[in-house]
């Protein structure tokens, strides 16, 4: 299990714009931690919010969350995204190590995403693949767009 490592809440509005999602648009989240990117990234987008999270706190942390701020758009799994298949997904979101990226991320990515599916992943690239759009602003990590 990777280490709990946010994204930036400031890069929040940053993300949504770039993520774009459209109403009835699938939206995966795969090591959401507290749900801090489903719970902004979905709020007004009329998305469906899927995020998976290993750790058991993180996943209960988001299922309170929901019930608090009555979010029926979101659905939080205590799962290993590995053992998720994700081939419904319009719009992927990842903040992980390059290893994990380049190894079996990006082969999870190619053997399961349809085609026109994005994949932002923040701070770091998917080596191997070429990506879409690179978002610089000085001062905040980079975020990279994939389109499948």
């Amino acid at each position: 299990m990777a280490p709990w490592l946010p994204s930036r809440k400031r890069d929040l509005p940053r993300i949504a714009k770039l993520a774009a999602l459209k109403p009835g648009e699938v939206f995966y989240d795969l090591g959401c931690g507290d749900g801090r990117i489903l719970f902004y990234l979905t709020k007004e987008s009329g998305a469906k919010g899927i995020g998976l999270e290993l750790s058991f706190t993180f996943f209960l942390i988001c299922q309170i969350r929901k019930i608090f701020l009555k979010r029926k758009n979101l659905i939080f799994k205590w799962k290993n995204l590995f053992k998720e298949n994700i081939s419904q997904a319009d719009l992927i979101y990842v903040f992980a190590l390059p290893k994990s990226l380049e190894k079996r991320l990006k082969i999870k990515f190619e053997k399961e995403l349809k085609p026109g599916s994005r994949v932002i992943s923040y701070s770091f690239k998917i080596n191997g693949l070429e990506p879409k759009l690179v978002d610089r602003l000085e001062g905040h990590p980079p975020i990279y767009i994939y389109q499948f």
